[in-house]
């Protein structure tokens, strides 16, 4: 694709890379993979790695660096990691310290990036298929939540998952799970569907990342495994130092969907 004429992908990155664009990535860029961003000392990153290998629902690897590269052509070319992506967050022992746009001046030369699957990336399919995304269609980020899920103890790192919902009429939650299962590099099939409480969400309308939707009588919440979960094992595991993207706030890959849908 000539630069002078990007793609929706790489337009979508140049806009955050200017600073245009500080938002949620939900329904942009349609018919491209949008990745979770997990970004860590090499001295951490193996560790990391295993726990990946170990929770393939929550941090589906799509990518990862090597030490200290800003790109990474399996994504997308001419890729800034640094500033391309419209909001990250920073992390120091565990603590979220920052919530930049641009990450430039705390690059280091032995951070490893990794790219991990995102449900944005199934939620094109779903318009598609005539099933209506209630946070895209309300203009919010997607509402997140902590559960009692647990999650496999790997490379030093542990905790529960996080999931990510949305509501739907019976009819329309099994056709966006017949439709996500064929995207297990974007979490895949939901983990839950019906009570919240019974994956430990207590309110609907309070997320713990993201923002709440409209829930009616006669829809059913369905939750999928989400890519913040990384984030909050991260602050559970009290990392020294830690970059990530901020909750619903992806990087745009130039990765068509229909490359990971399990046709």
């Amino acid at each position: 694709m000539n630069s002078s004429n990007p793609s929706p992908a790489r337009t979508v990155r140049l806009e955050a890379r200017d600073g245009r664009l500080t938002g949620p990535t939900a329904g942009l860029a349609s018919g491209f993979v949008q990745v979770n961003l997990v970004i860590l000392p090499e001295a951490q990153a193996n560790g990391f790695l295993r726990f990946c290998q170990a929770n393939p629902k929550p941090c589906p690897l799509i990518a990862v660096s090597e030490p200290g590269q800003r790109s990474c052509e399996v994504l997308a070319k001419e890729l800034d990691i640094a500033r391309d992506v419209p909001a990250y967050c920073v992390y120091r022992h565990g603590e979220l310290a920052a919530t930049p746009v641009d990450v430039s001046d705390l690059w280091q030369d032995d951070l490893v990036t990794f790219a991990l699957g995102c449900s944005f990336s199934f939620e094109h399919a779903l318009v598609q298929g005539g099933v209506a995304v209630r946070h895209i269609d309300e203009g919010r980020n997607v509402p997140m939540f902590k559960t009692s899920i647990p999650l496999q103890t790997a490379g030093g790192f542990s905790g529960q998952t996080v999931v990510s919902m949305r509501p739907f009429l019976a009819t329309e939650a099994i056709r966006a799970i017949q439709i996500t299962t064929r995207y297990p590099q974007a979490h895949g099939a939901p983990v839950h569907f019906g009570d919240p409480a019974q994956i430990g969400i207590s309110d609907l309308m309070k997320p713990d990342y993201g923002d709440p939707v409209s829930v009616h009588a006669d829809e059913t919440p369905v939750f999928w495994a989400c890519g913040v979960t990384p984030q909050q094992v991260l602050m559970d595991a009290g990392v020294p130092f830690a970059i990530t993207h901020s909750p619903g706030h992806m990087l745009v890959t130039d990765i068509p969907e229909s490359q990971v849908a399990l046709l």
